[in-house]
């Protein structure tokens, strides 16, 4: 009989958009491996890895955006929680 995991949060509409521009940036970089590997020039590496990297982090802006729009509850009789997780997520930006 197959194992029943118990169901985790569930994801916000935005993460199979940010999952998507993961995987095509994923794909991305392991062209831009290729490119080292075959020798190709070094300022058209950084190019492409300017670009890898601009890539994920407009996925990481996008999912930290999303989390302050649809995560932070607004309660006024919690400010302080809010303030918490905002400081802690606001970090990664």
């Amino acid at each position: 009989m197959p194992r029943m995991s118990a169901p985790g949060p569930v994801p916000h509409a935005s993460h199979p958009r940010i999952a998507a521009r993961l995987k095509r940036a994923e794909g991305h970089l392991r062209h831009v491996v290729g490119m080292i590997e075959s020798g190709a020039p070094c300022t058209e590496i950084a190019q492409q890895l300017h670009a890898v990297e601009r890539a994920v982090a407009m996925a990481k802006r996008t999912l930290i955006h999303d989390h302050i729009d649809h995560c932070l509850t607004g309660d006024a009789a919690d400010p302080a929680s809010d303030l918490s997780e905002l400081k802690a997520i606001a970090r990664y930006l």
